[in-house]
Order: structure tokens, then sequence, then C-alpha cells
């Protein structure tokens, strides 16, 4: 076996060393007349990488109900002590000591369970998309223009010109479906945005779909399907990092209730909840709503479309659109809508946001060439995580954090 040595115990006697790889903790026992070996295992320091071989024995006291009795022990790496972080979680550590301290933070059992619960959930939602037809694609990550305007743009220097690290994949997606029909990414993308939440960050891994001969009712569907298979496969496949998180993702029954704006700002209003005309749902809004309705999963469909961006497809109202978000509680987990496919529409949303449409050339040109109906959305990867794993803030769920106070290591 090889391991990190997670705990020592000394009975005189006996000798116990907890060893711990990525399956859980085995324990050796060194007895006194191993003497090369006691020497060993007073040398040993927590964290330290070593390899054992040795003889297995059943001892239902014993982690896993067996141990191992050592007949060579070697230090592949002897860790530094003290260390800085208590891996065993038995001294709690604050938030900013343990994203400082992150490798031996990702050792800890909690945060290997939650990696864990993410990495399931990533292979279902993939399988998801592949067996309904789905390709996956991979965006440029640097553009020349933004997607949706506005100032949380990352700049980076681009021979000579300047250039942005993507906010999303959206345009470059809606093309990709103008091709292949349906697609989907699982890929980074960088807000610059002052927000210092628990839910934001500087760069997130987003989920993102795109369909072409589909509408905002279609793309729903298809969210629905990707997250109850997510949280389902996580149930069935990771009870053990569940049991370590003390948590139960909830179970997502299909068809997930959908909430219109303007019935969700009614009974907002009725319960005395102040919801001005038009304006985007608060935090405390969607927390009251989730308790209101009664429903902890949920979409909220046809949004103003004042609070959409150029790309979503207005309702024939002219005041909603034919838009989505899924909500888990009080948070947005996706958002999504069915686009706008016609060229003159495009020009003048973008015109009505300011936004000047020669910067969208590189885009608006294809619309031109039988640009089918589409819609889409995109997930925060994170936001998933946090309902998958009952995690309180989004940067535990990612391996090494990025927002507008970190970015090392």
């Amino acid at each position: 076996m090889a391991g990190w040595v997670h705990a020592k115990r000394d009975l005189g006697g006996k000798k116990f060393l907890l060893l711990r790889d990525r399956d859980g903790i085995v324990q050796v026992v060194i007895s006194k007349d191993q003497r090369e070996l006691c020497e060993l295992f007073y040398e040993l320091t927590l964290e330290s990488a070593v390899s054992v071989v040795g003889k297995v024995r059943a001892d239902a006291r014993a982690p896993g109900g067996f141990e191992v009795v050592p007949t060579r022990i070697v230090v592949l790496n002897l860790a530094r002590a003290p260390l800085p972080l208590d891996v065993s979680g038995k001294v709690p550590a604050d938030v900013d000591t343990r994203f400082r301290e992150r490798v031996l933070d990702l050792r800890r059992e909690e945060t290997k369970a939650m990696f864990k619960v993410l990495s399931v959930a990533l292979r279902a939602m993939r399988e998801e998309l592949y067996s309904a037809g789905f390709v996956e694609v991979f965006t440029p990550k640097i553009v020349a223009t933004a997607t949706e305007g506005g100032a949380t743009l990352f700049p980076v220097a681009y021979f000579g010109r300047e250039a942005y690290l993507a906010q999303s994949p959206q345009l470059y997606k809606e093309l990709l479906a103008g091709a292949f029909e349906r697609v989907f990414e699982i890929a980074p993308a960088w807000r610059a945005e002052e927000s210092d939440t628990p839910y934001h960050l500087a760069e997130f891994i987003s989920v993102d779909v795109e369909m072409a001969f589909a509408n905002y009712e279609d793309a729903m569907r298809i969210l629905e399907r990707v997250v109850a298979r997510a949280a389902r496969e996580v149930r069935e496949v990771a009870p053990r990092e569940l049991r370590v998180l003390g948590y139960e993702p909830p179970e997502i029954r299909l068809p997930v209730r959908r909430i219109t704006y303007a019935d969700a700002a009614r009974v907002l209003a009725e319960s005395g909840e102040r919801v001005d005309p038009g304006e985007d749902l608060s935090t405390p809004h969607l927390r009251r709503l989730s308790e209101l309705v009664g429903e902890e999963v949920y979409f909220i469909v046809d949004w103003p479309d004042k609070t959409r961006p150029f790309y979503t497809m207005p309702k024939d109202d002219g005041v909603f659109s034919e838009s989505f978000d899924f909500v888990w509680g009080h948070l947005e987990i996706a958002s999504g809508s069915t686009r706008v496919h016609r060229k003159d529409l495009l020009v003048k949303r973008l015109k009505e946001r300011g936004l000047n449409p020669e910067n969208f050339e590189f885009f608006l040109k294809w619309f031109d060439y039988g640009m089918p109906p589409h819609a889409g959305w995109g997930m925060g990867l994170a936001r998933l995580g946090l309902m998958l794993t009952g995690a309180k803030n989004v940067r535990e769920l990612v391996a090494f954090p990025r927002d507008k106070k970190r970015l090392v290591p």
C-alpha cells in the first residue's frame, strides 16, 4: 500500500499507524519486537508519504474490519512539522487558512468527498447529454468582444491588440448549434465581478447546452433531465461520500414545476414582499418564494425582457421573454432561453441595449445563412455542487478558487 500518515497512536506494546489513501484509512500495527519499524514510527510525521508491505489480518476493531502487520515501511517523503492545517479535522480551520493551505485542505475527508460527488455528477451529466444526441464541443476562451456587454471583463494582451477572457461560450455555442444542432460544453469562464458572496467566483466552470430547432420549453426538459440524473447517480454511486458530508441531495421529480415571473411577483407582493415591476428577484425574494410555493427545486419562467441579454427571444407582448431560471431554494443554479434567430431582430436588440452591432459582426453574419430557431442554457457547476453536497460556499467546490481576493495558490 501507499498513502499518507493520517494519525499515530503509541500504546507501548503496540504502535498504530493510520495510513490514508484515496479509498480511506487502513490501520497498520507495529509490535514492540519490530525494533527498526518502532524507531521509524517515532520519526514519521503526519502527512508523510509512505509505502507499506505487510500481511492483512481480520480485526473487527480496526477501520474497515482489518489491519496490516508490516514487514517493511519506506518513507517516500517526510512531511515538515508542525502542519499548518490539521487534515484529520480535529482542529478546525477558518476559511482563509483552508484556502491558503489548500493542498492539505484537499486531503481532508470532507473536501475529498465534495470533489468525488462533483466527479460523479459530471459523468452523469455528460452521459445524459450524449444519450440525447448532443456533441461535446469547445469554444474560444480568448475573445474579441463581450458576450453580454458590461464591464465584467478581464482584458488580455493579444499580439498587440486587446482581447478578453470569455464571460460565456454563448455566441459561439449558438453558431455551433447552427452546424451540429445539439452541442454542449463543460469549461471555464471568467467574470470580473465585484461581488464578494458565497455564490460568486471570478473563474468558474460553466455547463452549457445549445440546441437547434428548439425553444425554451425543450431546453428546460433537457436541463431537468440532466440535473435529475446527476442527483440520482450521486445518491446511488457516492453514498459513502454523502455519509461523510452528512447530506442528502434533493430528489428531482419530473417535470419540475414551472412558475411564471408574473405569478412569482404576485405571490411575493401578496405576502408583503416589495417587488418593483420588471425587476430581477433578489436572494431574499427567492428564499421567501421557495417557502411560499412549497418547492425546493423549480423553474421561474417568462422573465421581463429588460432583465435578459440581447440574444433572448422576446414574447409577442414585448414585455416578457421566453426565458427561465432553474432555482434551488434561494439560489439560481442555471439560466436559459429561446434565442433570437433573425438577424434584423438581433441588430435591433443590440442597439436598444447600447451595444454596437459592428462589434458583433463575427456573430451576426452567420444569421444570413439559415440560422435555425434554437435555445439553450448555462449552469454554474459549483452552484449545482452546493445542491449536491450541502456545501455553503462555491469556493469549497473549486480546487483552487479565484475571486477578487485570491490569485494563489
